[in-house]
């Protein structure tokens, strides 16, 4: 990754979550927040990861992300300024609109309103590892995808309107099928073939592009990117996305109408749509044990992730032309000395800003002198001495 990073030189919070007020500078490229657990520090890297489109890296909805107060949340804000690759400063920040109801987030870049995801997605980029996806290997399929479908919208920002535009069809196939096997009438085999149709198209689109990243990201960990960090190997499960290694887009969007225009009457008396890229999964093997990671132990599993992590961040720099931010939280967890040293080294050696969250800032004790420290405690944020400003 040898692109500029961008960075991120100052944030400013109101009433979001569990920080009443905060506006906290950041002058180093590896920023450290210990603290106990409900201190906020989670709360924090969110806050950074909603400075960019998306549902940030908790995926909550706008309604549930301003701080409580009588039961009810309170208007909210997120803003933050940016240093980007060419040394240029640019302010962005979202939070619940003047006078509108909180499931509404609105977002204003240099002070005007910005329109879309697309433009947001050009200025800033994150990536992020979190606990939660820890349990990514014993998990559902779903929850994989999900996992995929947010490392292609990273590269891909029109990847998440594909995957919207996919599963709104699909939806409105599923309730015409459930009233015509409830109430007996036939509907309009037109219709059906209109919503398959949308379902093919966009479905092939989601499919490409979950098979374009799943290659990239396989050539780069292959190469030895993630350094110490063991190499993952990923499998997209999905017909779809194989059938275009072997045969034009278009043939494959035939095939899909034509599939799902037989299967109506299964899909009827199951309920759903049983086949389409909405059933992929992405299975993660360790590469040079060639083992799955669901057998691999904790630690191992949490190790693949970072691999993977790091070798997104990579594509991202290439493709973006700077390093998104690495928001890392509790990221030592579950990783033994030699593996922490590991990553601390690999954080030093890449140009991308790096968050890194824990409960015991003795961890990170090998990063004094190359990063800035905060002490995390309810409702404040404090330097820590004992990490000099580098």
């Amino acid at each position: 990754m040898t692109a500029p990073a961008l960075a991120l030189t100052r944030l400013m919070l109101r009433d979001f979550r569990t920080w009443a007020a905060l506006t906290v500078a950041f002058q180093s490229r590896i920023v450290l927040v210990a603290g106990p657990n409900g201190a906020g520090k989670t709360n924090l890297l969110e806050a950074i990861s909603l400075l960019g489109p998306g549902r940030g890296l908790r995926g909550a909805r706008a309604a549930e992300l301003g701080r409580m107060q009588a039961g009810q949340p309170l208007p909210w804000a997120a803003a933050g300024r940016f240093r980007d690759a060419l040394g240029q400063e640019f302010d962005l920040g979202t939070g619940t609109p003047e006078g509108g109801p909180p499931e509404r987030r609105v977002f204003r870049l240099d002070g005007a309103p910005v329109r879309s995801g697309v433009a947001l997605a050009e200025r800033v980029a994150a990536v992020w590892l979190t606990p939660q996806m820890d349990r990514l290997f014993q998990d559902g399929a779903g929850d994989r995808r999900r996992f995929l479908d947010r490392l292609v919208w990273a590269l891909e920002p029109h990847h998440a309107r594909e995957v919207a535009a996919y599963d709104n069809a699909m939806a409105q196939r599923n309730r015409l099928l459930a009233q015509e096997r409830r109430e007996g009438a036939r509907v309009d085999p037109a219709w059906l073939a209109g919503l398959e149709d949308a379902m093919a198209r966009h479905g092939v689109a989601v499919a490409a592009s979950r098979r374009g990243l799943v290659a990239r990201l396989n050539g780069s960990l292959a190469g030895g990117i993630t350094g110490a960090f063991p190499a993952a190997r990923l499998d997209l499960h999905c017909p779809v996305s194989a059938a275009l290694g072997s045969a034009p887009a278009l043939a494959v969007e035939d095939g899909l109408r034509a599939d799902w225009a037989a299967s109506r009457g299964r899909d009827a008396a199951a309920g759903a749509t049983l086949t389409g890229p909405h059933r992929a999964d992405l299975l993660f093997t360790h590469a040079p044990k060639d083992i799955p990671a669901a057998l691999c132990s904790t630690g191992e599993q949490k190790a693949l992730l970072v691999a993977v992590v790091l070798a997104h961040a990579a594509l991202i720099a290439a493709a973006r032309g700077f390093a998104p931010l690495l928001l890392l939280d509790e990221v030592a967890a579950h990783l033994d000395a030699t593996r922490r040293a590991a990553l601390f080294s690999a954080l030093a050696a890449l140009p991308a800003q790096a968050f890194l969250t824990g409960t015991d800032a003795g961890v990170f004790a090998p990063l004094r002198g190359v990063a800035a420290a905060f002490r995390a405690t309810p409702g404040t944020l404090v330097a820590d001495t004992d990490f000099p400003v580098p």
